[in-house]
């Protein structure tokens, strides 16, 4: 299942994440719709606000469906159809959809027959994993590998599309297929849109971590849609039928992921150090190296907090730090590259560190 995720990027970073072609082959930035209620945050839970990527056609009439808005909607779908005044009185979890049982249920069947298409927008997620002899559960990150990239300099403003490219190199975001719905109160007030991931078998990757039992009912993981082409025919509910965009719903193996604190099981938690690699080998945690400060300058590009206008700036040691080693070798096999940048941060370490100061091996 998909039951807690990482968004940190400020609004401006992340719309610059999402740069697309239309179908006219222009490069674009999806516009933001309500950007004052997203809410960077490394540690997000169902009911809490997430970005998410759809068309604009559901927002104007006669819209190009290949053009893109980004909007923050709550995690868990509330049915348009509900007709409690409160949502937190919906008596069912949708937080999570399961892609076998997404046709039987009203819930989802619905708005998915309208088009109700999403994209959902994260760092990664998290998923844990039961320890056999303890009981005690091990918390997981889970993203795409990352490729190393030609350093683009400073993620401020750029002069224009032809430099959209460049100007995000740094992490690639993970895009979760998901259905989203508008419901209106009974008692009036403003329109609440939400949405629910979907959820498919989890992959081989995946298995040791969290395999789905039948018995228990586990969901899964979330359903990747891996690459450009498939995140456009997700959203383009214009010009590709329900039909053919279920198809896109199925495992991928191209993921990977590594261990980190359990300072992530808490959601009041909010820092990096919820996904901060760390090593399971060593109990004692070790001083912060210079290829996790390396990595700490793309996770602070600014803290996970809602922009807001500009005050006095804080201390720098109020900049999260990490309390972690990078995890070199974990008990379980490096999947599909392992934490591949990760690791090439680690080599470019030790390539620069003076050879008195490298740890001797055991």
């Amino acid at each position: 299942m998909c039951g807690r995720t990482s968004c940190h990027l400020p609004k401006d970073v992340l719309a610059r994440a999402c740069a697309y072609r239309d179908r006219q082959g222009r490069q674009r930035l999806p516009e933001w719709k309500d950007p004052d209620k997203y809410c960077p945050s490394y540690n997000k839970s169902p009911q809490s606000s997430s970005p998410v990527l759809l068309s604009r056609l559901h927002f104007e009439k006669g819209a190009d469906s290949s053009e893109r808005i980004i909007a923050p909607m709550r995690w868990g779908l509330v049915p348009s159809w509900f007709k409690e005044s409160d949502p937190s009185k919906l008596k069912f979890n949708t937080s999570n959809c399961r892609s076998d049982t997404i046709m039987e249920k009203r819930s989802f069947k619905v708005p998915l027959g309208k088009g109700r298409r999403c994209v959902v927008l994260a760092d990664g997620f998290y998923e844990w994993q039961r320890c056999q002899v303890t009981s005690q559960r091990q918390p997981y990150f889970i993203y795409f590998p990352q490729d190393k990239t030609e350093k683009s300099g400073s993620v401020g403003a750029v002069d224009g599309p032809e430099h959209w490219e460049k100007v995000w190199d740094n992490w690639r975001l993970l895009t979760m297929a998901g259905i989203f719905d508008c419901w209106e109160s009974p008692e009036g007030g403003d329109l609440l849109y939400s949405y629910t991931i979907i959820t498919v078998d989890s992959c081989k990757s995946l298995n040791d971590i969290h395999p789905r039992q039948v018995t228990v009912l586990i969901p899964g993981m979330p359903a990747i849609l891996d690459g450009e082409e498939e995140v456009s025919k997700w959203l383009d509910f214009g010009e590709v039928s329900t039909r053919e965009a279920l198809k896109l719903i199925h495992p991928t193996e191209n993921i990977t992921f590594h261990p980190v604190s359990r300072v992530v099981n808490n959601t009041r938690n909010n820092t990096a150090e919820c996904l901060a690699p760390l090593n399971l080998l060593v109990k004692k945690e070790l001083k912060a190296s210079g290829s996790s400060q390396k990595m700490m300058q793309w996770l602070a590009t600014k803290s996970p907090k809602k922009e807001e206008p500009k005050t006095p700036s804080k201390a720098e040691s109020d900049v999260p730090q990490w309390s972690s080693q990078f995890l070199q070798k974990s008990p379980l096999p490096t999947k599909r590259g392992g934490a591949g940048l990760l690791e090439r941060w680690l080599k470019q370490e030790k390539e620069e560190e003076p050879e008195a100061k490298r740890p001797h091996s055991q």
